[in-house]
């Protein structure tokens, strides 16, 4: 699903929104939701998932082509743990195509 596929699932559900509403309301959420996690705070949403932070240390790796070490610095990556809920949600269409 993309974000344009989401904010026409939101419009064609509640027929009170614009597409127009749907996008901003989409926007809104998804800039909200980044700066969150760009200062440094967790995000969660009960049922779905949470989003935190996750720190890389620098390391050495390999350049490909020459093989010659290269320093790759440290960062900090978004990351998302799927909720119950959800894990269970995903799963459920295996067991139904492994009884069928």
């Amino acid at each position: 699903m993309t974000r344009s596929d989401l904010v026409t699932l939101l419009a064609n559900r509640f027929g009170q929104l614009t597409h127009r509403d749907a996008e901003f309301a989409v926007k809104t959420m998804l800039d909200a939701m980044s700066d969150a996690l760009g200062k440094g705070h967790r995000i969660e949403i009960r049922g779905f998932g949470s989003f935190a932070i996750n720190h890389r240390p620098p390391r050495v790796g390999r350049n490909p082509r020459s093989g010659e070490p290269v320093t790759i610095p440290e960062k900090l990556v978004p990351h998302f743990k799927p909720g119950k809920a959800l894990r269970e949600a995903v799963d459920q269409p295996c067991a139904d195509r492994a009884e069928g």
